[in-house]
């Protein structure tokens, strides 16, 4: 099990927390503003995340569109189109939303650098993790990684397209499906850690959570549709 150096800390946040503000399909800690959720309420719950997690400056959000585009997150932060981002600076919050994909939070031993990529499916092959990987600029092997919450293979069924495109790109990604009867189902975590694994990173936890199944934890997009809310994914350095 790979642990992050003291100096990084990294969290997700729940679906439902104490004071959250947001109603109905969104109950009650959705912290995205394009979801169509009340602005007010989604502000709300940014300033009590930043708040109650007590964290050293405001995330810094990026526009997420199922990218392989990494940025670097600096000081002066300007919302741009991303699914992944890394920063050398301390104090500096890097971010990602989620609500069945999954967060792939990043570090290097010394705890020097950081970074999170949003790895959907579409991500995940299209190389949003080897963007990521490539921006830090850091051997695997002096690599550290987490994987955190997402939709579980047994609820994540895809089409045959779906599956053309993984194994056209890598034929590793082969033992990442399930096939029952005429069904196709992908295991995100496993082709996370296909790309890992040969990108020279050896240092890998997390999975086994199932943000579908578990309503009380997790939004799902797959489950609850457009007006899903979203939970965020955080890393940074003290």
């Amino acid at each position: 099990m790979s642990v992050f150096p003291d100096n990084v800390k990294y969290l997700s946040t729940p679906r439902i927390i104490e004071g959250g503000l947001s109603a109905g399909n969104y109950h009650n800690f959705n912290l995205a503003l394009h979801v169509g959720d009340e602005e007010s309420s989604v502000n709300a719950n940014r300033k009590l995340l930043l708040e109650r997690y007590n964290l050293p400056s405001e995330p810094r959000w990026i526009k997420q569109t199922h990218s392989n585009i990494c940025r670097r997150t600096e000081k002066k932060h300007v919302i741009a189109e991303a699914d992944a981002s890394y920063t050398k600076q301390r104090g500096l919050v890097c971010a990602v939303l989620t609500a069945d994909c999954l967060p792939v939070f990043v570090s290097n031993k010394q705890g020097s650098i950081v970074g999170i990529a949003h790895a959907g499916w579409r991500g995940i092959v299209g190389g949003v993790i080897e963007s990521l990987l490539k921006a830090t600029n850091v051997n695997g092997k002096d690599l550290v990684v987490h994987l955190g919450p997402a939709i579980s293979v047994s609820s994540f069924e895809v089409g045959a397209e779906v599956r053309d495109q993984y194994i056209d790109k890598n034929k590793s990604f082969v033992n990442c499906f399930a096939v029952n009867t005429e069904k196709i189902y992908l295991d995100l975590y496993k082709a996370a850690k296909v790309v890992l694994n040969e990108s020279g990173v050896v240092s890998v936890s997390g999975g086994g959570y199932c943000t579908y199944r578990d309503k009380k934890e997790f939004f799902s997009y797959r489950r609850d549709g457009k007006k899903s809310g979203r939970m965020a994914h955080l890393i940074w350095m003290e």
